[in-house]
């Protein structure tokens, strides 16, 4: 059935979020806070706007977030500034990478000034942060060098097939695949390292781009990764029977370009590394790998370490969750910033979320506790 023949219900998750009290007892920043569930807390995820000029289905489609969708008024997102001050804390606490999204980051008006603040940063042991952007790719082929010349360390580009017919009806609104291209080779020469290119997998839809774009990008040293189809936010009409699983990604791939299993690269990894195959049948470096996200079929919630802060200051302690934890109001109000810190060590230390754990056993449409928020808020 087309999207546009699916009635679905808008709960604005925007509106729901817990308030956030300066907690009485003081938690000063180790660099070592974990979780309920002993998940250390390494990788924020920040977005900085909810807006995007693609319509990509499995995102943002059309049908709800149309010409009378009201975005966030400016006032309600958090400054540069405020995000700098929050994600200091974020560090002392333990993060190590900072990822930017949103919607589309590169829409935020003077994205470069945030990363160099961003840049700046400092782990406890005195390191530089890991900082990297996902973006659709539209605007990457002028914005790249900037990006980089701010800090900006890597960049992962969406890209959902090469076949140009596809991916303007995946995007929704006619953009050429041609245009994307040309960001990635941008960022290749503003000298962005370890790029990743994400392409998002819809049996039915575009299953038959996966080997075209694993032969596309095989030893280009850009590094491409399916995702399974997920039932991220409500407004998605997702299906089971549209999840193609990785196992059977893999399958396509080994039928014409043999890879390998690869190790881990860092603690809490989502993708699971495969490297393409030389002469030998040993990974050839110089041919690059592929990455598989199996966030529907192989939940990896036991390493997840990453937390979420939306566009207006709530913080998300799952992809799948339904409502935030207001930092916003703490962060205007009068809280200092071990205050700030002690707020964030009390959410994460209390945090349970293993929503993909236990995707089988919940009702279809719920999180933790009611309509999922959409992934077009908080990002991927």
């Amino acid at each position: 059935m087309p999207m546009t023949d699916r009635v679905i219900p808008l709960i604005d998750q925007r509106l729901i979020s817990l308030k956030t009290a300066l907690p009485a007892q003081h938690v000063a920043p180790t660099g070592l806070l974990h979780d309920s569930l002993h998940r250390p807390l390494r990788d924020l995820r920040i977005s900085v706007t909810d807006r995007c000029n693609f319509r990509c289905s499995y995102c943002m489609p059309k049908s709800v977030f149309d010409k009378d969708y009201q975005y966030l008024p400016q006032q309600s997102l958090l400054s540069f500034e405020e995000i700098t001050r929050l994600a200091g804390q974020f560090v002392a606490h333990g993060v190590q990478k900072i990822r930017l999204t949103g919607g589309e980051p590169l829409l935020r008006k003077n994205l470069e000034v945030l990363i160099a603040q961003l840049a700046a940063l400092r782990t406890p042991e005195g390191q530089p942060l890991d900082l990297t952007l996902t973006t659709n790719g539209s605007l990457l082929a002028r914005k790249a060098k900037g990006l980089k010349d701010a800090g900006l360390n890597r960049v992962t580009v969406s890209l959902d097939g090469l076949d140009d017919a596809i991916f303007r009806q995946m995007n929704d609104v006619d953009f050429p695949v041609a245009d994307v291209l040309a960001g990635i080779e941008a960022a290749q020469r503003a000298g962005l390292s370890d790029i990743k290119v994400n392409m998002v997998v819809k049996r039915g839809t575009n299953d038959h781009e996966i080997v075209p774009m694993a032969r596309h990008f095989r030893a280009t040293g850009i590094t491409l990764r399916f995702i399974e189809y997920m039932d991220v936010g409500a407004t998605n009409g997702w299906r089971m029977d549209e999840v193609l699983p990785s196992a059977d990604v893999i399958k396509q791939l080994q039928a014409e370009l043999p890879v390998v299993p690869l190790e881990p690269s860092a603690p809490g990894e989502t993708a699971q590394r495969w490297g393409y195959a030389g002469a030998d049948g040993a990974h050839d470096p110089s041919l690059g790998e592929v990455g598989v996200i199996s966030s529907v079929t192989q939940a990896f919630c036991g390493t997840c370490n990453r937390a979420r802060l939306s566009t207006e200051g709530q913080l998300y302690l799952c992809l799948f969750a339904s409502q935030g934890h207001d930092l916003r109001s703490l962060i205007r109000g009068s809280a200092s910033d071990a205050q700030l810190a002690s707020a964030i060590a009390h959410i994460w230390q209390g945090r349970t979320d293993r929503y993909s754990a236990l995707r089988s056993s919940l009702p279809a449409d719920v999180g933790a506790g009611g309509r999922r928020v959409e992934m077009s808020y908080i990002g991927g």
